[in-house]
């Protein structure tokens, strides 16, 4: 199992999935090695907006369009810090690529395009992401803690928030309420 590079995949919370930051979340996986894996959970809006977190940063924004933006959690890693999903990649000052169409960029740059008009059209602001060591998520996926399902840019950025978790279980092909919260092993 240590040769799985879920890079570009959901991972989809189980119902027994006890950690609160995790119950009941869409974790997209941005990036998968011998390293341990990122994330960025997409379907967990905060009461925080674009335009706030825009203002605290001390950028202006040209528009109130983007008071109706949700800024999300992104996971309980780093939750003063952003993360920009994006597509396209684009070329932003420090963006991870995941896979050809999808970036993840942390530098300010991007906010400061976004603020003028001229950021990715489609975005997904998150504070905060999803780690894992080293064979740590390899484990959970053994421990049932997970599904796993390809990543569809379509979920990620042309559906609200409530939507994405059950449109990716449905890509899978499961009912989630047929899950049991029990997990067991042929």
């Amino acid at each position: 199992m240590n040769s799985v590079d879920l890079t570009q995949h959901f991972l989809i919370a189980m119902p027994a999935m006890a950690d609160p930051h995790f119950a009941k979340t869409l974790t997209l996986v941005c990036e998968h090695n011998e390293n341990g894996a990122l994330g960025i959970i997409i379907n967990r809006p905060t009461d925080l907006n674009l335009h706030g977190l825009l203002e605290q940063v001390k950028i202006t924004p040209e528009t109130n369009t983007f008071r109706a933006v949700p800024v999300h959690f992104g996971g309980p890693v780093q939750v003063d810090r952003g993360f920009v999903l994006h597509q396209p990649v684009g070329s932003w000052q420090s963006t991870l690529a995941v896979g050809s169409e999808i970036g993840l960029t942390t530098s300010k740059d991007i906010l400061e395009a976004v603020a003028r008009g001229e950021g990715p059209p489609d975005m997904l602001v998150t504070l905060g992401y999803a780690g894992w060591a080293p064979g740590q998520l390899e484990h959970e996926l053994a421990q049932n803690a997970w599904l796993t399902v390809p990543a569809r840019s379509d979920i990620l950025f042309d559906m609200p928030a409530e939507e994405r978790f059950a449109a990716a279980m449905q890509a899978l092909g499961v009912d989630y309420a047929t899950l049991s919260d029990v997990a067991g092993h042929a």
